[in-house]
């Protein structure tokens, strides 16, 4: 059985209701005895006042007959005799029955009790006090009573303070639940919202309260994380698109020439038909190897390291001057600063270095200049080739995927389009940057990335 609500407002709500019961109970309780105590002592020290007063009087011998009444009634005050007979009293107290039948022993002249009749709404109670005139045997006792309110005799001090106690709780839950319905008035409009955005429509925001408050933060987050994932499966469809286009014309050329092969055997090549269908498969290999790549950069599955930027660099250009170079190949230039230093996975710098190198040799007329250094707490890496350069207005649609801006990007100059994609999310994997600035002559990519902080580069 679930006895806990599920619903923030009803639980809170019950949740005040019942401090508020607990803490109005207990002032409650603190004001009844409180009030009672007081009360009391009033009345015990009015009623002990007019006692004494009279027991005084009698033993001096300056006891009026009737005795006189100074407190309008509110005392009533009677001397009896050994024998229970009334000897003496104020004009309000002659016309009752002795108070009490009580007489005080010798040794203990004086006593204070209290006294009730009847029940219920009815219950009567008096603050009595009875004094013994003398020691001696037939001493009159002198009565002093004084009535009890009735709203504390009958207990309706205590049925009014629990009503008290229930109108506070129920204010309270009251104010509780109109507050934390207002409060959460934004939660329920972000959840139905929510509930309407599918993955077919990721276009819809959730409404956005005014003001600084958590709800306001959570609605924020809600539509940043919102459009996040809005340009992600925009990203994943375009690629998806994309993929399956670069994707299906080395799958088709592959079957068209198999097929061919296979119908006509005679007339086929098979020198021909193997070296092409070993191209097709070779761009399909770079193909999926770079898209298991761009699936893996950033996902945090590969180990960082503190790494010197300029020597990742002179071990590239090394290798590819030490590799066998066609005559027209242009020459590598370095300018590398030593003891740049940068966090991240050496695999994944080297890719990126060798994409920006492939793409600078591919259109360098006849050098690649190759930089590193520091600056601003970055290490900065500077490709530039002395080819005819790229547009201003292309030079962020070159980093997208399976970009070619002319047919010199075309698949016989051996690119897959991903190149400069892959370097771009490498270095925004590892917090940097990467793009293309103003040269006199060529195209001039940089990179920046954060410094390996000095702790690290121990």
């Amino acid at each position: 059985m679930r006895l806990r609500p599920r619903s923030i407002r009803t639980r809170d709500t019950l949740v005040a209701a019942v401090l508020a019961a607990v803490v109005s109970g207990a002032i409650a309780v603190g004001a009844d005895f409180g009030i009672r105590g007081t009360v009391r002592a009033d009345l015990v020290q009015d009623t002990a006042q007019s006692a004494r007063r009279t027991s005084a009087a009698i033993r001096d011998g300056s006891l009026a007959s009737p005795i006189p009444d100074d407190t309008g009634g509110r005392v009533l005050i009677q001397v009896v005799g050994p024998g229970g007979n009334l000897l003496d009293a104020t004009p309000a107290a002659g016309r009752r029955a002795p108070v009490s039948d009580y007489r005080p022993p010798r040794d203990q002249r004086v006593r204070d009790f209290q006294q009730c009749s009847g029940g219920g709404l009815g219950r009567r109670c008096e603050i009595v006090e009875a004094i013994r005139v003398t020691t001696a045997p037939d001493s009159v006792v002198v009565y002093a009573a004084t009535p009890v309110p009735a709203v504390l005799a009958n207990g309706a001090l205590e049925v009014l303070l629990l009503l008290g106690v229930l109108a506070l709780s129920a204010l309270a839950a009251w104010v509780t639940w109109r507050v934390v319905g207002r409060t959460l008035r934004p939660v329920a409009l972000i959840r139905a919202q929510l509930a309407e955005i599918s993955g077919s429509d990721l276009s819809r925001r959730v409404p956005q309260p005014s003001g600084e408050d958590e709800i306001a933060e959570l609605a924020a987050t809600a539509n940043r994380t919102l459009d996040r994932l809005e340009r992600a499966v925009d990203r994943q469809r375009q690629f998806a698109s994309d993929a399956s286009h670069e994707l299906r014309t080395p799958i088709a050329g592959l079957r068209a020439n198999l097929e061919d092969a296979s119908m006509h055997p005679e007339d086929t090549d098979l020198k021909a038909v193997v070296e092409s269908a070993l191209r097709d498969t070779d761009r399909l290999e770079h193909i999926v190897t770079d898209l298991l790549l761009l699936a893996r950069i950033g996902t945090g599955d590969a180990a960082r390291e503190v790494l010197d930027l300029g020597d990742l660099a002179r071990r590239e250009i090394d290798r590819r001057d030490g590799a066998a170079r066609t005559a027209d190949a242009p020459r590598l230039v370095a300018d590398l600063a030593p003891g740049v230093r940068v966090n991240g996975v050496r695999m994944q710098f080297v890719r990126l270095l060798g994409n920006l190198l492939d793409n600078a040799e591919r259109y360098a007329d006849g050098t690649v200049a190759v930089s590193v250094s520091s600056s601003g707490g970055f290490a900065v890496l500077t490709v530039q080739d002395d080819g005819a350069g790229i547009p201003e207005g292309d030079r962020e649609r070159v980093f997208a995927r399976f970009t070619r801006l002319d047919s010199a990007r075309s698949r016989h100059a051996g690119g897959t389009g991903l190149g400069l994609a892959i370097a771009r999310e490498i270095a925004q994997a590892h917090g940097g940057s990467l793009g293309i600035e103003d040269s006199v002559r060529g195209a001039r990519f940089v990179l920046r990335l954060p410094l390996a902080a000095e702790k690290d580069r121990a």
